[in-house]
């Protein structure tokens, strides 16, 4: 029974839940995993990092011991983390959950992440530090505005999709046309094309939308729970380790912001009045990127609403599909 199980479920689609930070989208997809017998896929550039557990709302370790996650709990703070391994990780994922005769529900809000497995991922050349530098030294200098500009004439199409301030996406478009010879625009758009062409997968995706008031008052309440429930004490302690925060968890929403409390240059209700504001902001960013993805399910989401509801109608919508 069991193998018959699995050689069902191999032809199931991935079902996906994303939507912007402080949806609902957990709450949804563990009672999605229930109905469904499912485990779940982590779709988040932070929860992959130990320790940040209060900061990135990780699910609880109950949770986690009646649900199976997945790509949580993956590197530490100080290690590097890219899309093009998280696309790996996860691929490798949704095949062990295949096999033990589980449907695998991918649940989070990185829309790179998302990209990178449903529409592949550009990795590009590898990282070129002399080069790196001399262009961070540059946007010290000069201002990264200058890069933007120069950017703009070497790769138009990149310009007009980075933020003027972007140093880090800024460099990178500047490394792959100086490496390479070549915009990363051509580039990406290249890869994306050819691994939606040979990919042997299905998906379906939802998405989960609040109304902006409701959104914000969740965003806000949240953040004062993580501020009751630890988030500073979480930050002391990962800066204390020896090898301390690297740079990409230590720009995370709420990280960043408890880190400059902590060296005394905001006062402990500044820094939370600064989160609310940048996990906002952050918010927007994601429903910006989301509407990028054609093939997502919109659901509405009454501030009423139960998870389980939710969760019931879009097990029946994925039931309903062919296998």
């Amino acid at each position: 029974m069991a193998q018959h199980s699995a050689l069902r479920t191999q032809n199931l689609p991935v079902l996906f839940v994303v939507g912007p930070t402080a949806s609902g989208k957990e709450a949804v997809s563990l009672r999605l995993a229930e109905l469904l017998g499912g485990e779940i896929v982590s779709l988040d550039s932070m929860k992959v990092y130990r320790g940040m557990d209060i900061g990135t709302a990780k699910p609880s370790l109950a949770q986690r011991a009646k649900i199976r996650h997945h790509l949580v709990d993956v590197v530490d703070p100080w290690e590097p983390f890219s899309a093009a391994r998280y696309a790996q990780l996860a691929a490798c994922a949704v095949t062990e959950i295949r096999l033990r005769g589980k449907v695998p529900i991918v649940s989070g809000g990185t829309p790179l992440y998302l990209k990178a497995m449903v529409s592949g991922f550009f990795e590009g050349p590898g990282a070129d530090w002399s080069l790196r530098r001399e262009l961070a030294a540059r946007a010290g200098a000069e201002g990264v505005e200058s890069l933007h500009r120069e950017l703009s004439g070497v790769d138009p199409e990149a310009a007009r999709r980075i933020h003027p301030r972007d140093e880090r996406r800024i460099v990178r478009a500047l490394e792959v046309a100086k490496l390479t010879g070549r915009p990363i625009s051509a580039l990406q758009t290249q890869w994306s094309a050819s691994a939606r062409e040979s990919s042997a997968e299905r998906f379906i995706l939802f998405g989960i939308r609040r109304d902006k008031e409701d959104l914000h008052h969740r965003i806000n309440r949240r953040s004062e729970r993580m501020f009751d429930g630890g988030l500073v004490e979480e930050v002391a302690r990962l800066a204390a380790a020896p090898s301390g925060i690297g740079r990409a968890a230590a720009q995370a929403v709420g990280y960043k912001e408890v880190l400059k409390f902590l060296r005394g240059e905001v006062t402990r209700e500044e820094a939370l009045v600064e989160i609310k504001k940048r996990t906002r902001h952050f918010a927007k960013h994601q429903m910006t990127w989301f509407r990028r993805f054609p093939e997502i399910h919109w659901v509405s989401c009454a501030p009423e609403a139960e998870p389980g509801a939710l969760a019931e109608a879009m097990a029946a919508r994925f039931q309903e599909m062919p296998r």
